[in-house]
């Protein structure tokens, strides 16, 4: 059949016309030329296609049950070939993006903002989970970009920084005091109910392995679902809450939390956009890293 596919929209198109020379002119190739792919159509096939007579041709019955089938591939051809003109014309697409709830609310929610007024025929699909989940997704080509902290894997995605993010212990004034009630000269990271993310989140892991490298041994830990409830819960006077020092900004400058000094600050990360390096660059994906570069 493949070598046949271009003799099929030849034979079509003489269908069409009813005659040799006028389908060669609109095909814009030689009357020979036309008249040797149906010859040669004809003999792959084993049949007669069409009967020539002086004003032109005409369909046999084999060639007249061919016309309809070449008739409605050609047409789906053309509307598939419609349809992807006006994609391109509209800007339509679909971008995966891959983040966790907290850079959602707080980084990415801002950009789509913007990019969606843009690009309002791209489909947004949002993978809410765990960095290190989307890093594999991306890794797999299961999602276009994510928003996360910076990859070690530097040979294996690209990153684009959206700046770093510090890490900070936070509670209120009142919890503080209390605590110092309680024990003369408290360790408040060791004494206090500590309010961390699960154990899957990449924040916790980091500070995980901020308490190892500092010999730090919390007594009490609570494992909170999100960075909103752990900032809610330490509002509450409910404990000491591992949070982002931007994402409770407003809290720290009116006083409703206050930051625990530590001996040793927590190294500021860097989060941003990656995508693996050898992911095909769709037109919304292109679309999407222009707009945030």
């Amino acid at each position: 059949m493949e070598q046949n596919l271009s003799s099929y929209y030849i034979f079509n198109s003489v269908a069409e016309a009813g005659n040799i020379s006028r389908a060669a002119r609109q095909l814009y190739i030689s009357q020979p030329a036309v008249s040797k792919a149906i010859q040669t159509l004809e003999e792959n096939l084993g049949f007669t296609l069409f009967i020539r007579n002086s004003r032109g041709v005409r369909l046999t019955e084999e060639g007249q049950m061919l016309y309809e089938h070449t008739k409605s591939a050609i047409e789906t051809l053309r509307h598939g070939e419609e349809n992807l003109r006006r994609i391109h014309e509209l800007g339509i697409g679909h971008l995966r993006i891959g983040v966790s709830t907290t850079l959602c609310r707080y980084l990415l929610l801002p950009y789509l903002n913007g990019f969606v007024q843009e690009n309002p025929h791209i489909k947004i699909t949002i993978e809410n989970q765990s960095s290190s989940h989307t890093l594999r997704q991306l890794e797999n080509n299961q999602l276009d970009i994510g928003l996360v902290a910076k990859p070690g894997a530097t040979d294996t995605f690209q990153f684009h920084s959206l700046g770093e993010i510090e890490d900070i212990f936070v509670a209120t004034q009142t919890y503080l005091d209390n605590l110092k009630l309680r024990e003369s000269n408290p360790d408040i990271i060791a004494s206090s109910t500590l309010m961390l993310l699960d154990e899957e989140n990449v924040s916790r892991k980091y500070i995980e392995d901020y308490f190892k490298t500092n010999q730090i041994e919390p007594k009490h830990i609570l494992e909170i679902s999100s960075m909103d409830l752990l900032i809610e819960f330490a509002k509450t006077g409910l404990g000491v809450a591992c949070v982002i020092k931007a994402f409770v900004q407003k809290e720290l400058e009116t006083g409703t939390l206050v930051q625990i000094p530590l001996k040793t600050p927590i190294n500021k990360r860097e989060v941003g956009f990656s995508y693996a390096k050898n992911t095909f660059l769709s037109d919304s994906l292109t679309k999407f890293l222009s707009f945030i570069k």
